[in-house]
C-alpha cells in the first residue's frame, strides 16, 4: 500500500509540474480539487513501522534524522541535505514539506547540475516572451511556481558563482525578477538545498560563496550513509526486491548466503545503487531463492573486501 501510494503522489506530483509550467492560471482549481481529494489523508507510518513519510529505517540513525525533520520541517527557515550521493535526499525533501505548514503548497523540485548554467537562470526565475532565441512564450520560473510552497535545489554545489549572486538576492529579498523582465515580483518561498559536497571547503576556495552558504545553512541534515544504517539494508533490499518480483509475478526471497553479502557491502552509491541492484535481480533471477552468486559481481567483490 505505501509504495503504491508513493507512486499516485510522484504521477500528482509530475502532473502538477507540467500545469505550473504550462498553464499556471489553473493552478488553483487544482490544489483546491487535490486538498478534496486528499482530506482524510492516510497514515504516514505503515503498519510495521519501518516507513514513515516514504523514508524506510529503524536504525538509530534513521530514528535521529526522521525526529529532526519533524523538529525542522515547521520552521520556516531555509535547509540544507548534506549527505553523500543516493542517500535519498529529494526524499527527505519531500518528508520536510509534507510536515510543514506548506503541505498543501506546491513543491518543486530542480537538479542544478542536470541544467546547462545558461538556462538555469531562465528554470528558476522565469523569462519572458522574446527575452532570448527560442523564448516563445512567458515562463513563470520555479520560484513563482513554488509560492505558498517548497522548492528543492538539488545539487546546489554546482551553481556558479554568477547565478549564486542572483539566488542570494532572491532569498534575501523575497522577490524575484523574470530574465527579459524590468518589473520584479514578490515571492514566498521556502528552499531546501542539497548537496554531495563539502560546501565549506567549496567556500574556502573561492567556489561557493560565502554569504549564500551561510544563508542556505540555517537548518542542517545529514543524511547517514547506507553502510552505518545496519539491518536497513535488508529492510530496504526486502522491499526493492518485493516490488520488482511484484512485476514479474513470481516471489523472490534473500538466502543466508545473499544477506550476508549485503550487509557486508560497502555500498557506495548508497540507497540508489541497492535499488538498482534488486531491480536487476527480480528481472533476471530464476527464483525463488536470491542467493550470492546471484549478485552482481561488483557488488561480491566489495562483500569479500
Amino acid at each position: 500500500m505505501s509504495e503504491a501510494r508513493d507512486r499516485i503522489l510522484a504521477d500528482l506530483r509530475a502532473l502538477l509540474q507540467r500545469i505550473r509550467q504550462e498553464a499556471p492560471d489553473l493552478l488553483p482549481d487544482v490544489y483546491r480539487a487535490v486538498d478534496a481529494a486528499f482530506a482524510s489523508p492516510p497514515a504516514a507510518v505503515a503498519a510495521d513501522g519501518s516507513s514513515w513519510q516514504g523514508l524506510v529505517g529503524e536504525s538509530p540513525s534513521m530514528l535521529e534524522l526522521r525526529a529532526r525533520i519533524e523538529k525542522f520541517g515547521p520552521a520556516e527557515a531555509p535547509v540544507l541535505l548534506t549527505g553523500e550521493s543516493g542517500t535519498g535526499k529529494e526524499r527527505v525533501a519531500h518528508a520536510l514539506h509534507a510536515v510543514s505548514r506548506r503541505r498543501h503548497g506546491p513543491f518543486v523540485a530542480e537538479n542544478c547540475a542536470a541544467i546547462p548554467d545558461t538556462l538555469l537562470e531562465s528554470v528558476l526565475f522565469g523569462h519572458k516572451k522574446g527575452a532570448f532565441t527560442g523564448a516563445i512564450k512567458d515562463h513563470p520560473g520555479h520560484f513563482v511556481a513554488a509560492h505558498g510552497g517548497t522548492l528543492f535545489l538539488d545539487e546546489i554545489g554546482e551553481m556558479k558563482q554568477g547565478l549564486q549572486a542572483k539566488l542570494l538576492r532572491v532569498l534575501q529579498e523575497s522577490e524575484v525578477r523574470a530574465v527579459g523582465d524590468t518589473r520584479t515580483r514578490k515571492i514566498d518561498v521556502r528552499v531546501i538545498a542539497a548537496t554531495n559536497q563539502n560546501l565549506e571547503v567549496a567556500v574556502r576556495e573561492k567556489r561557493f560563496r560565502e554569504d549564500l552558504y551561510f544563508r542556505l545553512n540555517v537548518l542542517r541534515l545529514e543524511l547517514p550513509p547506507l553502510r552505518d544504517r545496519g539491518d536497513d539494508v535488508l529492510l530496504l533490499a526486502r522491499r526493492f526486491l518485493a516490488e520488482g518480483a511484484a512485476h514479474t509475478g513470481r516471489p523472490l526471497e534473500l538466502a543466508p548466503d545473499a544477506v550476508a553479502a549485503l550487509r557486508a557491502a560497502p555500498w557506495p552509491g548508497n540507497v540508489r545503487q541497492l535499488q538498482n541492484e534488486m531491480q536487476r535481480l527480480a528481472a533476471l533471477c530464476d527464483g525463488p531463492l536470491v542467493r550470492a552468486a546471484d549478485l552482481s559481481a561488483e557488488l561480491r567483490r566489495a562483500a569479500r573486501g
